[in-house]
């Protein structure tokens, strides 16, 4: 299979504090605009979870997205109405565009001479001579595209596990790796041709039911906790708060926020004696035990105060929703919770913090108890 490089132009404040360490609008078609049916109307990205009739007319209701061409959408549209034809999950759509993204940048490649690898063809780079089709076929997106959901949806377990395996098992490539980085923006890209469709729940069979609060959406989320809000993100009272404070019970399994690879685990403090299997207080400095977590798109989630020591370690790899440790109340803290930070550009500082409730309810899994997309 050719790799062919891509360049992408990549709340509510409770009043209860506990100390600790430390959307956008997309275009759906074919949907309601005043009563007026046929019509493109936008939908807040935050809310909405897609619908079975939102796919737009190739090559006419084809929506913009930031560093690709209408071409380029039109053949991720193509995938998409291709797989809800299928009666494919919408996270199977995510893992397709991604997929053809880095096989072809989502264009339909044909024979590019003394660059070709070998006899790859088409948005997915499918060889003949392996047995995916004649070089006609594979070269039309829709038989393509049928062909990838085809060999998709005989993977085990593939909708729970990480893309880039997912993509690798269907592909077979000599880069297992590079699907992930592409995992953000085809995300944007279904969400922008579905209405949101990413924020349906993993196991839902069609757009349109949102994921419930334990549930990991298509995109890939899940909350780490199903608590309420309680501290805020860089609130007036707390302006060096990079993160939120959710706050319940004692105990409570703490889940990683999304796949990716623990980047750093330790017990804060623990050079100058402190001990992390015992209750923090407002006097105790540090984030107790705590671990940070890389995801696709260089996102970096932290969490802080746990129990006792997490049950992942430095350099594993985790799934979305995996339990990752115990919520407790170790280091600078007064009360049970996790205290949650969202960094942006791989980062772990202050400078790269981000308001990790809009991060979570963008991504339709939104912080605090019992809410939803």
């Amino acid at each position: 299979m050719r790799r062919i490089p891509v360049s992408l132009a990549v709340a509510v404040t409770a009043t209860v504090a506990l100390c600790c360490g430390g959307g956008g609008l997309v275009v759906a078609a074919g949907t309601m605009t005043g009563g007026s049916p046929n019509k493109p109307r936008t939908q807040n990205a935050s809310t909405q979870c897609g619908t079975a009739a939102n796919i737009p007319t190739v090559k006419r209701d084809t929506p913009k997205v930031a560093g690709f061409n209408a071409r380029q959408i039109e053949n991720a549209a193509t995938i998409v109405k291709v797989g809800q034809d299928l009666e494919v999950p919408p996270r199977g759509w995510i893992i397709a565009v991604a997929t053809a993204m880095q096989e072809s940048s989502l264009d339909n490649l044909g024979h590019l001479g003394e660059d070709n690898d070998h006899d790859s063809l088409g948005l997915f780079q499918q060889r003949p001579s392996q047995g995916w089709g004649t070089p006609e076929q594979v070269r039309d997106p829709v038989y393509a595209s049928k062909k990838f959901y085809q060999a998709l949806l005989k993977v085990p377990d593939w909708q729970t596990m990480p893309l880039t395996r997912a993509a690798q098992t269907v592909q077979r490539s000599a880069y297992p790796d590079a699907y992930a980085k592409h995992e953000p923006k085809a995300t944007e890209i279904v969400d922008k041709i579905t209405g949101g469709a990413s924020k349906t729940a993993v196991t839902a069979q069609v757009a349109g039911r949102c994921a419930k609060p334990d549930e990991v959406t298509s995109g890939g989320w899940v909350r780490p906790v199903d608590a309420p809000v309680g501290s805020g993100y860089r609130t007036a009272e707390r302006p060096d708060h990079q993160g939120v404070d959710l706050s319940t019970r004692r105990g409570v399994p703490v889940r990683a926020a999304a796949a990716g690879t623990v980047i750093h685990m330790e017990c804060d403090k623990a050079e100058i004696g402190y001990n992390c299997d015992r209750d923090g207080s407002p006097s105790t400095p540090g984030c107790g035990w705590y671990l940070d977590i890389r995801h696709s798109g260089n996102w970096v989630t932290r969490y802080c105060h746990l129990l006792r020591k997490p049950l992942v370690g430095t350099g594993d790899k985790v799934t979305a929703g995996q339990q990752i440790g115990l919520l407790g109340t170790s280091g600078h803290s007064s009360g049970p919770h996790l205290h949650f930070e969202v960094h942006k550009n791989g980062g772990r500082t202050k400078a790269t913090a981000i308001n990790p409730v809009k991060f979570m309810a963008d991504r339709g899994a939104p912080l605090g108890e019992g809410k939803r997309a």
